[in-house]
C-alpha cells in the first residue's frame, strides 16, 4: 500500500523519518509532503493513489474526497475531524481515524491560563508594570478556590479539565450527554446545561462540534449567566453564538470570556466582533499546540496507520 502524509505534523522531518520506519518496514511506500497547501487540486495530487491519506487539521473538502479512488482511509492527526467533510468519506466508503488523546495536557492547561489571565489580569499587569514611575494602581483580583466550575463535555478534555480545576478547590458541576464514572468520581455533579449556565463561576466549553451542538451555547443561555462568570472555550468556535457572547460581553452582562476558536480559523477578519470585545482574552486557536501535544499525535497517527495496515484499524470515527 502507499500511505501519504499531505502535510507537516510540526515536529522534526527527521522524526518523521523515524516514525515512518513502523510503515516501510512493513514493505508498503511512504511519501511525505512537508509544505502545506489549501489547493483542492493539489491536495488530490498528494492523495490520489494514496491507500492512506494522512493529514493535521488542514481543511479536507468534498471535492478532493469525491476524485479519490484508491484512498481507504483519512488518518487525521487531530481530535476534531469537522474540517474533513463526512459525508463525501461516507458516500465513498472511506473511513476516518482521529488522534484522540493527543492535546489531554496541552487543551486543559490552556483552559486554566485563560481563567488565571481573566481572574488576575497577567497581560494588563504585564503593561502597567512596564510603565515604570507612570504605574498607577494594581488590580484585584479573584481566586478559583470556592468557585463553581461548569464542565461543558466530560469527554477525556472535559475530565482532565476538571482535574485542574478540583486542585485549584473549585466545586465541579457539569453537562454531558452520558454521565461518566471518570467525572463523578471527581466529586463532579451533573445537571441539565440551563443549570448549569446558570450556576457556574466559571464555565469551561469541551463539546464537539456537530450538528447537535453548533449554536448550543445560546445568546439565551448566556444571557442567564451570573454577572461575574466568565466563559472559556477551546473546543469549537461554532458551539456558542459569538456574535452574542460580544455583544453581552461589551454590555458587562457577563463577567469575561477567555477565547481559543472561532467561526473561522484566524487570522480573524478586522470586524469579526470579539475581536473588539472588553473583559476578554483571545488566543489563535492554540490550545492543543504544544511540543510535547505534537510529538503525541505524530505517534498517534503513525500507530493508527501500523494498525489499520495490520488489519486492527484503531481510533476509528463512526460516521
Amino acid at each position: 500500500m502507499k500511505i501519504a502524509l499531505i502535510e507537516p505534523l510540526r515536529v522534526p522531518d527527521s522524526y518523521i523519518e523515524e516514525l515512518a520506519k513502523s510503515i516501510t518496514d512493513l514493505g508498503h511506500e511512504f511519501v511525505y509532503y512537508n509544505e502545506k497547501t489549501t489547493d483542492a487540486d493539489e491536495l488530490y495530487e498528494r492523495s490520489k493513489d494514496a491507500e492512506i491519506v494522512m493529514i493535521a487539521n488542514n481543511p479536507y473538502p468534498a471535492e478532493v474526497i469525491d476524485r479519490l479512488e484508491t484512498t481507504k482511509l483519512i488518518n487525521v492527526a487531530f481530535t476534531g475531524v469537522d474540517h474533513v467533510d463526512q459525508q463525501a468519506a461516507a458516500a465513498k466508503g472511506i473511513q476516518i481515524a482521529n488522534a484522540s488523546g493527543y492535546s489531554n495536557t496541552a487543551v486543559p492547561e490552556l483552559a486554566i491560563g485563560l481563567v488565571l489571565n481573566l481572574y488576575r489580569d497577567i497581560v494588563q499587569g504585564d503593561a502597567d508594570t512596564r510603565k515604570g514611575e507612570d504605574f498607577k494602581a494594581p488590580f484585584q483580583g479573584r481566586e478559583i478556590k470556592g468557585k463553581t466550575v461548569g464542565i461543558l463535555g466530560t469527554g477525556n478534555l472535559g475530565i482532565k479539565t476538571a482535574e485542574l480545576f478540583k486542585a485549584f478547590g473549585a466545586n465541579l458541576i457539569g453537562y454531558n450527554r452520558s454521565e461518566k464514572e471518570a467525572a463523578k468520581n471527581l466529586g463532579l455533579e451533573y445537571k441539565s446545561l440551563e443549570e448549569v449556565m446558570a450556576e457556574s463561576d466559571i464555565i469551561s466549553i469541551h463539546l464537539p462540534n456537530t450538528d447537535e451542538t453548533k449554536g448550543i451555547i445560546s445568546r439565551q443561555l448566556m444571557e442567564s449567566m451570573k454577572e461575574d462568570a466568565i466563559l472559556i472555550n477551546v473546543a469549537r468556535g461554532p458551539i456558542v453564538d459569538n456574535e452574542a457572547l460580544a455583544e453581552l460581553l461589551n454590555n458587562a452582562a457577563i463577567g469575561g470570556a477567555g477565547i481559543d476558536v472561532y467561526d473561522m480559523e484566524p487570522p480573524l477578519p478586522n470586524d469579526y466582533p470579539l475581536i473588539h470585545t472588553k473583559n476578554s482574552v483571545l488566543t489563535p486557536h492554540i490550545a492543543y499546540l504544544t511540543d510535547e501535544a505534537m510529538v503525541d499525535r505524530a505517534n498517534i497517527v503513525f500507530d493508527n496507520a501500523v494498525k489499520y495496515l495490520e488489519g486492527t484499524p484503531q481510533n476509528i470515527v463512526e460516521l
